[in-house]
């Protein structure tokens, strides 16, 4: 991770409009890890790149109604090969968390970096989602020292009852081995 730009070596950058400044002052001290895949449940294509581009065409399918004049966006996102896309840089707020809540705190985008993980409620993730994850996490975390391992969370557990991602087919003690593996 380039300290001065925020930027992780070997992602794809792709700069989202969606994001902003994080209040002054305000110390990164959250990762939130979340899942996403459009169409629901298909992988591969670009949708989710365009969604958080704000160049997703919504007309073109009936179930994508509800993400027209969506603004959101995330730091990161890791594909079902490994491959990482950087849409927002790790010093800057990503739109991912929405209404969120961690350790009391609310507006969870203004304290932490975003991951998402291409993937559904309904789908194991891969052996190289986790090994992407993994070594991305260290980095993030070099990069943001105030992210202690106990404020790494899933989206659900800072939107309860709103969020379900990562989901429950996420291995948690998959990846948390894979962290310390390295």
């Amino acid at each position: 991770m380039d300290p001065g730009t925020g930027l992780a070596q070997g992602a794809v950058q792709l700069p989202s409009p969606h994001c902003d400044a994080r209040p002054p002052g305000m110390a990164i001290e959250l990762l939130v890890i979340h899942a996403i895949s459009l169409p629901a449940g298909e992988y591969g294509g670009d949708d989710v790149a365009a969604l958080f581009l704000g160049t997703l065409d919504c007309s073109r399918r009936a179930d994508y109604g509800e993400l027209a004049n969506l603004r959101v966006s995330a730091h990161f996102l890791v594909r079902r090969d490994g491959q990482v896309q950087q849409f927002v840089p790790v010093h800057r707020r990503a739109w991912h968390a929405g209404v969120s809540c961690f350790a009391g705190r609310e507006r969870c985008n203004d304290f932490s970096v975003g991951i998402e993980l291409e993937g559904c409620d309904r789908d194991r993730f891969t052996a190289a989602q986790y090994a992407t994850l993994a070594a991305l996490t260290r980095a993030v975390r070099a990069a943001c020292p105030a992210i202690r391992a106990e404020n790494i969370v899933g989206h659900s557990e800072i939107a309860p009852g709103r969020k379900t991602d990562p989901g429950p087919h996420f291995d948690w003690a998959v990846y948390r081995a894979a962290l310390m593996a390295a």
